[in-house]
């Protein structure tokens, strides 16, 4: 069997713990296989509904959520340099989340994507959705779901950025 060539890498982030999680895999994985490492986050579009003969119109984005998910992004990318990775790069995307990333990754191909999940009920998935399943679903390379928190880290009681990682 020819050995397994990780060459690039991304990772998508939402400010949850589950994400920064995920962020720890890809680094580590990243410096393992020397790869590049790309961080993204989508702020995503929030959809204002109208009469029945328009389905949906985009809404202008907050400038404080671009903020936030810029962020994230700059955090993500200092923390993957301090733990010594060179080739690392920064993307935020405005939009619907799983249609940014499967874009982004159809346009910049990855050889494997780094996703967290919050692990929804199979309930809560049917009525909310879930990200981390549509995305893996429709990108084209392999996908690796990090479920759980590590150990010492507690689940987000309060608010939580939109997204159902």
């Amino acid at each position: 069997m020819p050995p397994i060539v990780i060459g690039r890498i991304a990772v998508a982030l939402d400010g949850s713990p589950y994400a920064d999680h995920a962020l720890n895999f890809a680094i580590d994985l990243a410096k393992r296989y020397t790869a590049t490492l790309t961080i993204l986050a989508v702020a995503p579009m929030v959809p204002l509904y109208l009469s029945s003969t328009e389905p949906w119109a985009p809404t202008e984005m907050p400038e404080g959520e671009i903020r936030f998910y810029r962020g994230l992004v700059d955090s993500g990318v200092a923390r993957a340099q301090s733990e010594g990775l060179t080739g690392v790069t920064g993307v935020c995307l405005e939009g619907h989340v799983v249609d940014e990333i499967v874009a982004f990754l159809e346009a910049h191909p990855a050889d494997l994507l780094v996703l967290g999940s919050r692990g929804l009920s199979a309930a809560k998935r049917l009525l909310l959705g879930s990200i981390s399943d549509a995305v893996s679903h429709h990108v084209g390379c392999p996908v690796l779901i990090v479920r759980g928190l590590p150990p010492g880290v507690r689940p987000p009681t309060g608010p939580t950025p939109p997204s159902d990682g």
